[in-house]
């Protein structure tokens, strides 16, 4: 094949992403100027999306250690915890925003091919998928179509992939009206011992890509996902992957059989940059380089290009090194799963990726350098604390109203739609799938998913309030990780670990680098203080449109996904009521607070205020009663409080139920803020009557302060001895109201 270059300069390298110094820097590497597709490598490669360059020095900051950790942040493709019984769960959560928000149903399916991806290549099989996605205004068309799109993506591929989707959240606000965020996790278990490396050990041994043939979608998705969207986005659809949820059944099969055979030295997902990501994130981890011959590569169409077959991102592909002189096994098995298994090249000596193209070599580079740590760029981010927070400095409780009709305003915020069910949403996941998912029946602020032939279970859960990260960076980012540990706990499980999904802004705006400094530090500090270290994730910049001349970044949106252990399956708490006559207790100090709360923001409409009251001792002590109460046995419910305040709180725990409640305020504290607010460090729990003398003869010895509520009582809502009208009247809304949004033609 005849190929014809362009000229190499400073203005193809703009092109393809990088920078002036960028360009200079890889010809200092490489001593010479470099070809058309060295170039497209490294476009790739020092593209945000794979190099982290503009984060990396932060992320170093946050603790990444701990006595459950068999493998850490950076170390291979997804985290490794220790949960006993000689058990491991492998876990991890990344993006897909901007493909989801060009092509919302292929960009969804993909996100969530690649993250088991990255699950069952460590050799662990995934068990339950979780995601946390967020969409602009619901009543416009635009996000109407988004969201039913990424709904239906999420749903059939993970449907026809065969992993439950045990957990999430949806939000919506006009930041996300153009950019749209869709984080997917993945969960799996693999016997400790048994899991393989992301590795190219071995000179002379053979390089494999097995599963689906190469095509040319995802060409540059990761550029794609290191650049603003614009106006013109939607001429970047290439750049969106295609995926098959039943070749990655296939594959998953497959790729765990032949880590059974003893032949797979190394093993790596094709995720985002394709052949040119695997090859060299092996090569620079074994010290080793690669000889790869491209015209080997199986294709899905004729006269592909070098740059082209390395570049693709083409989903449900698996680069396999095995070990020479048994090649025989890993063909075999392949050829049983009815899947493509072609060796391509070779492990070299040399530290040098070289690829070849019918005899020709077409590009040559040393690996190291395209990797983190290994020579990418590294920045370091001059940032400024944001205009707008001026405006929240000067918010003042005492101008805010209080409501004329308490009961009015709380219908209305009721009504909103990041409070109301995402039933719509969920009954489209296949929840029950390989029947290990816990929570379908009996449901808790997180997912329980049974792990068999072991007492134990995980607790699962993903949490972000990005109101609360865009009032205070810092405060809002504890806040993601403490109510994370908080709905672990109060499902009775024990917070071990997270991984997180760093949703922010351009990098090089002052103040969204601010935001994403100090977001930083804020989840360094809470996951120190809950010993939950982090074992990796995913930052993805660049969440932001430009409509015309004005661009928006999207809230500061850093997704936790934590992992806890359910050691015993009597300590599993749900959240709803359980009989009539049981007390309704609150741990947790209440404030005249309403900031940043849904009935500030999206019922008054005040959208700048403080992050709500947060202090990280007070709620590492909440935590550790709840924690010695469910051991205890005397909860019936528990319950956290968090969006929507207590009213949300306990009409959740009552339509999970049908029963209704009793309670009273406290007449020291306005009722808007006692009902609405979104204080945090408050936990509602219910118990029998029997036992209310042990629990406060418990309680008086504790740091935490307690509040009795009232009592579970019939089937109407009951507030300072005002009914509110029936629970099945607020199960209507809560059930109902999303659905009826959704499902308009």
């Amino acid at each position: 094949m005849q190929i014809t270059e362009p000229e190499i300069t400073e203005i193809t390298a703009a092109k393809l992403g990088l920078t002036a110094a960028e360009f200079e820097k890889i010809k200092q590497i490489l001593g010479r100027t470099p070809n058309f597709v060295e170039l497209s490598i490294y476009s790739v490669m020092w593209s945000e999306h794979c190099s982290y360059k503009n984060s990396i020095k932060w992320l170093k900051t946050l603790p990444r250690d701990g006595k459950r950790l068999l493998v850490g942040a950076g170390e291979e493709n997804a985290g490794l915890v220790d949960i006993g019984d000689g058990i491991a769960c492998a876990f991890k959560i990344e993006s897909h925003n901007h493909p989801s928000a060009i092509e919302p149903y292929q960009g969804a399916a993909t996100g969530v091919g690649g993250i088991h991806r990255d699950i069952f290549t460590m050799g662990a099989r995934p068990i339950a998928a979780l995601n946390s996605l967020r969409f602009g205004n619901p009543d416009t068309k635009h996000t109407k179509g988004l969201v039913k799109g990424v709904v239906k993506g999420i749903g059939n591929y993970g449907n026809c992939f065969g992993v439950p989707t045990v957990a999430g959240e949806v939000f919506f606000d006009e930041c996300y009206n153009q950019n749209i965020l869709v984080n997917a996790m993945s969960v799996g278990i693999v016997r400790v011992g048994e899991t393989v490396s992301a590795c190219a050990d071995g000179p002379g041994n053979p390089v494999f890509i097995v599963g689906s043939r190469t095509g040319k979608d995802g060409i540059h998705g990761a550029t794609f996902a290191s650049a603003d969207l614009h106006e013109e986005s939607h001429e970047d659809l290439p750049a969106v992957q295609v995926g098959d949820p039943f070749q990655e059944k296939l594959l998953l099969e497959a790729s765990l059989e032949a880590i059974k055979t003893g032949a797979v030295v190394g093993m790596q997902d094709m995720g985002a940059a394709g052949i040119t990501c695997s090859t060299s994130e092996m090569s620079a981890k074994s010290g080793t380089g690669m000889r790869i011959d491209l015209s080997k590569v199986p294709t899905r169409q004729a006269n592909m290009l070098p740059w082209e077959i390395l570049l693709s991102e083409s989903q449900e592909r698996m680069l396999i090194v095995g070990h020479a002189g048994q090649e025989q096994p890993l063909f075999d098995v392949f050829e049983k799963w009815d899947l493509e298994c072609v060796q391509i090249g070779e492990v070299t000596d040399t530290g040098i990726l070289e690829y070849y193209y019918e005899g020709e070599k077409v590009a040559e580079t040393p690996a190291q350098p395209l990797v983190l740590g290994g020579g990418a760029p590294v920045y370091d981010r001059e940032y400024t604390k944001p205009a707008y927070m001026a405006d929240i400095s000067k918010f003042r409780l005492s101008k805010i109203e209080q409501p004329s009709d308490i009961k009015v305003a709380a219908r209305k915020l009721f009504s909103l739609p990041n409070l109301v069910s995402k039933r719509w949403v969920y009954e489209q996941y296949d929840s029950m799938v390989r029947t290990n998912n816990l929570s379908t029946n009996a449901p808790s602020d997180a997912a329980v998913v049974r792990i068999k032939g072991s007492k134990k279970s995980l607790v699962v859960t993903v949490d972000c309030n990005a109101a609360y990260v865009h009032a205070d960076p810092y405060t809002g980012a504890m806040i993601a990780v403490a109510e994370a540990a908080r709905n672990i706990v109060c499902t009775g499980g024990v917070p071990v670990a997270i991984t997180n999904c760093l949703n922010f802004g351009n990098p090089y705006n002052p103040e969204v680098y601010y935001q994403f400094v100090h977001a930083i530090k804020g989840m360094g500090d809470a996951c120190r203080k809950f010993n939950t270290p982090v074992t990796g994730g995913n930052v993805s910049f660049y969440n932001q449109s430009q409509v015309g001349t004005k661009t928006e970044p999207v809230f500061p949106t850093p997704t936790i996904g934590m992992l806890g252990i359910l050691e015993d399956p009597t300590h599993q708490t749900t959240l709803n009521f359980k009989g009539e006559g049981d007390v309704i207790y609150m741990l947790g100090n209440v404030h005249n607070d309403l900031s940043s709360s849904e009935y500030l923001r999206n019922v008054l409409g005040v959208k700048r205020s403080p992050a709500p009251h947060f202090d990280l001792h007070e709620e590492f002590e909440l935590q550790q009663l709840v924690q010695q109460l469910v051991r205890k046995k005397w909860l019936r419910s528990a319950h956290d409080v968090s969006d929507g305040g207590l009213f949300t709180n306990l009409m959740e725990s009552a339509i999970a139920s049908g029963l209704g409640f009793n309670v009273e305020t406290m007449d020291t504290f306005r009722k808007d803020c006692f009902l609405f607010g979104e204080g945090q460090s408050r936990v509602v729990l219910t118990l029998k009557s029997d036992k209310e003398d042990d629990f406060q003869n418990f309680l008086v010895n504790s740091n935490v302060s307690f509040t009795k509520l009232g009592e579970v009582f019939g089937t109407e809502v009951v507030i300072d001895g005002e009914k509110f009208g029936s629970v099945a009247e607020w199960k209507a809304i809560y059930e109902n109201t999303l659905g009826e949004k959704f499902d308009e033609n």
